[in-house]
């Protein structure tokens, strides 16, 4: 598609995971010919310094954050005439605030797109070397928030563990829960300690029934960090030895169930890495 072939509309593009040579070309061209381009900044996050790239990559661009997202008036005005990209990291469709942009250009007659693009939740089950078909549904853990902790999440681990499935844990970026600011990503020190915390409210909850099922710091896990970058790495052990490692930015956990053999054999070789 030449650049001047771009139709007025909005455009969610999705650039990858990572590092931007994840993108496609479809999505390098739209966005090029797009009239205005805004990188997405609070759902998912850019590496710095592929940050600093994206402008010989796809032109000049402007970060919009939650509120400018949710409330997207801005936005849609400027989709009904012109071109308009919204760029971001990941898959675009995987938040449910991009579905409702496409419901809301809908509803008004404005032009809408998607162009998707490399999921770090697809990429983290491919690195992990379990089954695809044996994962559960996938949580976000998020920071506490005042006096506030949820346990949802970990009720859903629980659950999945129930049923024999794998879970993807997607730590938080934001520990304000506002989406105002540039994110914070959550380190894995702090995301076990969030969930022995939550363990440790669950079982308050229900007078310490099922203790066993919830020793946290046991659980095998695994660590994805920075995943579609080249500095990617891939960890496996307990709970409490992945909260002890350092480095990397952006990170999420797998808690496995039960393994067949060649499951056991991939996890362990990543222990080595």
């Amino acid at each position: 598609m030449a650049t001047d072939e771009v139709p007025a509309g909005l455009w969610l593009i999705g650039i990858g995971p990572g590092d931007l040579e994840h993108m496609t070309e479809r999505a390098r061209s739209v966005a090029r010919g797009c009239k205005k381009r805004y990188l997405e900044g609070y759902t998912a996050v850019l590496p710095t310094e592929q940050e600093a790239l994206l402008e010989s990559v796809v032109g000049p661009w402007e970060r919009l954050m939650r509120p400018s997202v949710e409330s997207p008036e801005t936005l849609l005005d400027e989709s009904r005439n012109d071109s308009v990209a919204l760029l971001v990291v990941g898959d675009p469709m995987q938040a449910t605030t991009h579905i409702d942009l496409e419901a809301r250009c809908m509803e008004e007659g404005i032009g809408f797109e998607v162009i998707p693009g490399m999921s770090a939740t697809s990429l983290a089950v491919s690195l992990s070397g379990l089954q695809s078909y044996k994962f559960g549904r996938q949580v976000t853990l998020p920071y506490p928030y005042g006096d506030y902790l949820a346990t949802s999440p970990l009720e859903m681990i629980l659950r999945n563990l129930e049923g024999g499935l794998h879970t993807l844990v997607l730590l938080d970026l934001d520990p304000t829960g506002m989406g105002f600011d540039l994110p914070t990503p959550m380190s894995p020190s702090q995301a076990i300690s969030t969930l022995e915390e939550m363990s440790s409210k669950w079982l308050e909850e229900r007078d310490g029934l099922d203790s066993t099922s919830v020793a946290v710091n046991e659980w095998e896990g695994m660590l994805l960090s920075d995943i579609g970058t080249k500095g990617q790495r891939v960890f496996s052990g307990s709970l409490e030895e992945i909260s002890k490692i350092q480095g990397g930015w952006v990170h999420s956990l797998i808690i496995p169930s039960e393994m067949s053999d060649n499951e056991r054999e991939a996890f362990s070789r990543r222990g080595a890495m």
